[in-house]
């Protein structure tokens, strides 16, 4: 279960986050060049202790501004991500919390981010065990993606965890159908290296797509 979550998202939120005042628009900032940092420049054998330091400063923005959405969210991810590079079934508990802080975003405010919080639920869904060890579930991913690009349909997020999720389902024609729009995204501002990184995810799942079409 090692890497049932590493690519998490890797920064799964919008351009626009307008609810937020500078201060916290400023933190959000902060944590996800972070995560973007530590999700794809870092070693691999560092990212577990740096996920646990910047897990410390998102659970921070939650305790400061518990009515915002956008801090769950990001709590979640960074979670998620700590969780995804610890790997095996100890991560398991790291996981639940994810859920539970990107549950606790979509009560606050669906919206937010443009359904970020659908995306990187969805994704937990996708790659969790299911039951009885743990709460993974296609079917539920499957709704909450539907809802993730019915507020965001042509973010490179969205359409990737889309992709991923039909080519999981063996709907490949689909898959490569969205993979390919996601890569047509258009680039956000200040998420450079989260873009970057998320297109290789992106261009390495579509050739596995196109060889199960060969």
């Amino acid at each position: 279960m090692k890497n049932f979550i590493a690519c998490l998202l890797l920064g799964v939120l919008s351009q626009s986050v307008w609810a937020l005042d500078n201060a916290d628009q400023q933190r959000l900032n902060d944590i996800q060049q972070s995560w973007a940092h530590i999700q794809y420049e870092l070693p691999e054998p560092q990212r577990v202790a740096a996920f646990e330091q910047l897990a410390t400063k998102a659970s921070s923005f939650t305790h400061d501004r518990p009515a915002l959405a956008e801090a769950w969210i990001w709590s979640g991810i960074v979670t998620s991500s700590w969780a995804g590079a610890q790997g095996g079934l100890g991560a398991l508990g790291k996981v639940k919390d994810a859920k539970g802080d990107l549950e606790k975003a979509l009560t606050l405010d669906p919206t937010a981010l443009q359904g970020s919080a659908y995306t990187s639920l969805a994704a937990l869904y996708d790659r969790v065990p299911g039951w009885p060890i743990g709460f993974g579930d296609a079917d539920k991913a499957e709704q909450l993606l539907q809802k993730a690009l019915q507020l965001n349909p042509d973010g490179i997020d969205s359409l990737y965890f889309w992709g991923d999720h039909l080519y999981r389902q063996k709907r490949y024609d689909q898959a490569r159908a969205a993979l390919q729009k996601a890569l047509q995204a258009a680039p956000r501002q200040g998420r450079e290296s989260a873009d970057a990184g998320r297109r290789k995810e992106i261009s390495a799942l579509l050739a596995d797509v196109n060889k199960k079409l060969d």
